[in-house]
């Protein structure tokens, strides 16, 4: 039996539950769970904002853990072996997609919380496929929102060969955008961070930004027309779009990696005059996890966390909404 945290309605306090995973397949592994992050997608999931859950629901999708067992041919993990498992948790592997390696693309991708059972739980399974050790220099304890947060903000970088000479802002400190900051400066871009509050322009500064501009400002959003060539979104709510596109410069592009509701309205003006690009992605395959699982040891980047037992599932996730969480919740046991 798997010992987990499930909600059994949208939104309700999550309380012990087990269940019977039955015979472990042959291309799947079993992971003891020793870490998993909390992220505002799990929250989305919990309440059913996407209208994709299924309930008992099972939160967690930024597994750490150690190999507990491996399908019959699997060959590449062994029990014992540190990994980790993020959004995704299996793919068709027979796509153009996968076989081109953009496992992400994969229309028939198993989202690891999405129809099954998450990684709030003692154990959880997933094709082999889909999980990835981690190397040495990348500490487990912090690592759990590398696999979906830092993927998140990683892939753009290796889909667009973002040049280590590019301007890049980000807009959002927070879960995604503190490590968006991180691995841009890494990287070797200049990085911008939007800002609407002095502690806010403190913290971008410490976490990787070079300098800060005050989005709430509309004198200096208009000074910085044609800065940048490329604008990270985190956020997910409503912005005016049009004022940070005009913070671009020719051929620039805006990207979304948080998951706004609301729709994006933008002039076309902006766009064909400057030859400008809006685009989005989601986290990255497996091969661009263990590059930026690479990437992050070499260059000492983790993720910004604080600690929760699973028992504290619940306070967490209310620490998390009142928006204090500085800057990932990582659940121990």
């Amino acid at each position: 039996m798997i010992h987990a945290y499930a909600a059994q309605e949208p939104g309700e306090k999550l309380e012990p539950f087990e269940y019977d995973p039955g015979p472990l397949g042959a291309k799947e592994i079993e992971i003891d769970v020793d870490y998993c992050g909390l992220c505002h997608s799990d929250v989305s999931m919990w309440r059913n904002d996407w209208g994709l859950s299924r309930y008992p629901f099972v939160p967690g999708h930024e597994v750490v853990g150690r190999v507990a067992a491996v399908g019959d041919v699997v060959t590449h993990l062994s029990p014992g072996q540190v990994v980790g498992l993020g959004w995704q948790s299996g793919y068709c592997e027979t796509c153009p997609c996968c076989l081109s390696g953009d496992h992400n693309l994969c229309s028939q991708a198993d989202q690891t919380i999405v129809g099954r059972h998450g990684g709030f739980a003692d154990k959880v399974r997933a094709e082999a496929a889909s999980v990835v050790p981690l190397p040495e220099g990348v500490d487990p304890a912090t690592a759990g929102p590398l696999f979906c947060g830092g993927i998140t903000v990683f892939n753009p970088l290796m889909q667009y060969d973002i040049s280590p000479t590019a301007k890049v802002a980000v807009i959002g400190i927070g879960g995604l955008g503190h490590l968006a900051l991180a691995f841009l400066n890494a990287w070797g871009c200049e990085v911008t961070a939007f800002t609407s509050s002095e502690s806010k322009r403190t913290e971008a500064l410490k976490l990787g930004a070079h300098q800060t501009l005050n989005s709430r400002d509309a004198d200096e959003l208009e000074a910085a027309a044609g800065s940048f060539d490329l604008i990270l979104s985190t956020v997910n709510v409503k912005l005016d779009w049009e004022a940070y596109m005009n913070t671009l410069k020719p051929k620039g592009r805006l990207h979304f990696v948080g998951a706004t509701l609301e729709p994006i309205e933008l002039g076309v003006f902006s766009l064909i005059a400057g030859q400008r690009q809006v685009s989005g992605s989601p986290v990255g395959s497996p091969a661009t996890i263990a590059r930026m699982l690479d990437f992050a040891a070499r260059h000492k980047i983790q993720p910004v966390v604080e600690h929760f037992k699973f028992d504290q599932v619940n306070e967490a996730i209310a620490h998390l909404e009142s928006g204090q969480a500085r800057y990932r919740v990582v659940f121990r046991h």
